[in-house]
C-alpha cells in the first residue's frame, strides 16, 4: 500500500530513522549537501551542484545500510524523503528531534527498544 500524504510519510520516515547514529549521518549530509550548495551558488561554478547527491546522500545510505539496515525511503518517495529530511534537519538545529521522536515512538532511541510501534 502507498503512502498518499505527507502527514502519513512523516511517522514512516522517523521510523526508518530510528537510530540517533543514523539520523546523525543524515545531519552530516544534509549539512555537506547545503555547504556545496552554497558554494555552487556563490561561485558561481554549477559543477559543485553535481557533488550534492554525492555528499548528501552518502553518509545517510552508510546510516541506513549499516545502522538501521533498512532501504532508503528516497528510493520510494524521493520527494517527500527530501522534505522529511529537511524538516527532520530542522527539528535537530532546533534540539526538537529527540522529542519527536519520543512523540512518535515511545523513546528517542527506539533502535534499542522493541517492540517498535507507532503511537497514534
Amino acid at each position: 500500500m502507498r503512502i498518499q500524504s505527507f502527514r502519513e510519510f512523516w511517522p514512516y520516515y522517523v521510523g526508518e530513522h530510528r537510530s540517533p547514529a543514523c539520523r546523525g549521518l543524515h545531519y552530516v549530509g544534509t549539512s555537506l549537501m547545503l555547504t556545496v550548495v552554497t558554494l555552487a551558488l556563490t561561485s558561481g561554478d554549477p559543477r559543485w551542484f553535481l557533488l550534492a547527491p554525492v555528499v548528501g546522500y552518502g553518509p545517510a545510505w552508510i546510516g541506513h545500510f549499516g545502522i538501521e539496515q533498512n532501504r532508503p525511503a528516497t528510493f520510494k518517495y524521493p520527494l517527500w524523503s527530501l522534505l522529511a529530511d529537511l524538516k527532520m534537519y530542522s527539528l535537530a538545529l532546533r534540539g526538537r528531534m529527540a522529542a519527536e521522536v519520543t512523540r512518535l515512538y515511545g523513546s528517542p532511541n527506539p533502535a534499542a527498544d522493541a517492540p517498535l510501534r507507532v503511537r497514534p
